[in-house]
């Protein structure tokens, strides 16, 4: 027997941010539109307020736009009067999207505002019903009818007693126009003005040419007055065609832009604005290998970074949020669907911004009850209210270093969120990187001598960096633990670190462990194994080469994955930050030497 629970999953989430508010509108929208039976009063109650509170957030143009999707299902007439209600945008695409009998829409009709109703005479494939009760209500087309056409008056220039044979060669005929508005009485002259000779009248024919030139300098002379025109002032005048569609084409990369693919990845199908640009575009060749790896294994992207070329209006950076699509009857991968958003855009760093602080908020109210439970697990270890039995004392001594080990957890991703989102950055200052990587294999080298294990190294002196030395320090011993953890008792890992004119390089051979997995980048669930009391950190190795990575790409660095090895490379200090930095040579001399 089978439930269909799908409201109160989608209830069951709140909407935070505006991505989430639109997605869950969407939702609602798809399963209020559908007419089902036996369903929970109370849901049904719930999901009205919640359509009604997101509609309050989003607003009325990208409601429309959501509404007029084509992969929406509009079958409920209840929806449709609940939006018809709406703006008049969101009530158009609701009455232009919705699928009804011809049932549903006789008893619709009168039930609608009678704005809305005028919208319905948009549609031309209203049921017969539906037709005549918006006649017997008097709803007629929206259109203005087209003006009567009036006989002009026609004077012919051929004289009275001209032969009928000479007429068609000496006939000319002259076209008064009537004056766009009668002339009132009161400002008619006594009499009438004597009529001239035909041949002293000036030519009352208005050329087509002339016509065209009045009406475009009238066109600019009204622009240049509605230029002048203080903001928000309306000059009366009607827009050009299309204007907004042409203001809606140059802003369509700011919101993003819908596709989606194929199973090979390739674009079948994208927003209007931009189709012709993205359409037959393989998304897997633009982007980085661990989004190409998600994208063969069918799993979510989310803010996958895209490089694109081409067009200017596409060519640049972008990130990628899209979701496999599979076959409703039969389960098969059709392809990915989702969003395009350019790197630059507002709208996006806000997003990454409010999900960074959304991170360390959730840190800090988790903070709060391990420091409680870590300190209650000191008082009774100390002993601080009185004798306590030593197997409790032992236990509190466990609870208090797994509470220990638990904060130090949350500043590793309170310290990865603050840096993948540019609140924090590295400390800058003067550091020997070739003379810390030398000192930490050196230490390295007693840990993994019980396993037989080794790094082969080979070091280029004098590689100086623009990095404070905790923060070299911290950079560095990240790398070598997760890689030395990872070694096989008795695998030797080759390292190497040489630099150019402007940079460094640090060159590690992978382990073999760390070679078979498709993303080097991952938090492990697992605890880490290592060799001895090696370890690098407390999500392991994964997380420890992420957040090494986000600490070089602060620094002005990077931190990748080629083939078989890790290569990391910063920019070497020059001396011109030397110069702009006055408390280089005091701390350089005062840093005690590495042993």
């Amino acid at each position: 027997m089978h439930f269909d629970d799908r409201l109160a999953t989608v209830l069951r989430h709140r909407a935070g941010g505006g991505r989430a508010a639109r997605t869950q509108y969407r939702q609602l929208l798809d399963l209020l539109g559908q007419r089902r039976h036996g369903r929970d009063e109370s849901l049904l109650a719930a999901a009205w307020l919640r359509l009604g509170a997101l509609g309050e957030k989003i607003p009325a143009q990208d409601r429309a736009a959501i509404v007029r999707e084509p992969s929406s299902r509009f079958e409920n007439p209840e929806l449709a009067a609940h939006l018809a209600e709406d703006e008049p945008a969101v009530a158009a695409a609701a009455l232009a999207a919705a699928r009804l009998s011809e049932d549903d829409w006789e008893a619709l009709i009168p039930r609608l505002p009678i704005r809305a109703r005028g919208f319905l005479r948009l549609r031309r494939d209203l049921p017969d019903g539906a037709n005549r009760i918006l006649d017997r209500l008097g709803v007629s087309d929206r259109a203005l009818p087209l003006p009567v056409a009036e006989e002009p008056l026609v004077l012919s220039q051929e004289a009275p007693d001209t032969p009928p044979e000479m007429s068609a060669e000496r006939s000319e005929a002259v076209i008064m126009p009537f004056p766009a508005s009668p002339v009132p009485a009161n400002d008619a002259e006594d009499g009438p003005e004597p009529a001239q000779p035909l041949a002293e009248q000036p030519d009352a024919r208005p050329t087509a040419i002339a016509a065209l030139v009045e009406r475009i300098e009238a066109f600019q002379r009204n622009r240049s007055e509605a230029k002048e025109l203080p903001a928000g002032e309306d000059d009366g005048h009607p827009p050009l065609p299309f204007i907004e569609l042409q203001e809606a084409r140059g802003s369509a990369e700011q919101g993003g832009v819908v596709f989606t693919t194929d199973i090979e990845g390739r674009i079948d199908w994208a927003d209007e604005a931009l189709a012709p640009m993205l359409r037959y575009l393989v998304l897997q060749d633009a982007m980085e290998r661990e989004a190409q790896q998600v994208m063969q294994r069918r799993l979510p992207l989310a803010a996958a970074k895209v490089t694109l070329e081409g067009a200017p209006r596409i060519a640049g950076e972008w990130y990628c949020d899209a979701a496999p699509r599979f076959d409703p009857l039969g389960g098969r991968f059709i392809g990915y669907a989702g969003r395009l958003r350019r790197a630059s855009d507002p709208a996006t760093r806000r997003e990454e911004g409010d999900e960074s602080d959304r991170i360390r908020q959730l840190l800090h109210e988790l903070r709060t009850p391990v420091n409680a439970i870590q300190g209650f697990a000191e008082v009774i270890q100390q002993q601080l209210f009185g004798p306590v039995p030593h197997e409790y004392r032992a236990l509190a001594a466990n609870i208090a270093g797994d509470a220990a080990r638990i904060l130090a957890g949350f500043d590793e991703l309170d310290r990865l969120a603050k840096l993948e989102s540019g609140a924090r950055e590295m400390e800058t200052g003067e550091s020997d990187f070739s003379a810390v990587v030398t000192g930490q294999l050196r230490q390295l080298e007693a840990i993994l001598a019980p396993r037989e294990a080794a790094f082969v190294a080979r070091i280029d002196d004098g590689s100086t960096i623009a990095l404070a030395q905790a923060e070299a320090e911290s950079l560095s011993w990240r790398i070598l633990a997760a890689l030395g953890a990872a070694l096989a008792p008795g695998e030797h890992s080759a390292i190497s670190l040489v630099q150019t004119a402007t940079a460094l390089t640090l060159d590690v051979h992978l382990p073999v462990s760390l070679q078979a997995r498709e993303d080097i980048f991952a938090a492990e669930t697992q605890k880490p194994g290592g060799a001895g009391m090696l370890t690098p950190g407390s999500f392991g190795s994964g997380f420890a080469l992420r957040l090494a990575r986000a600490e070089a790409r602060s620094a002005g660095g990077d931190l990748a994955r080629v083939d078989d090895r890790l290569v990391l490379t910063l920019p070497l200090l020059t001396a011109q930050e030397v110069d702009s930095s006055p408390e280089g040579g005091l701390q350089e001399a005062a840093r005690p030497g590495l042993t």
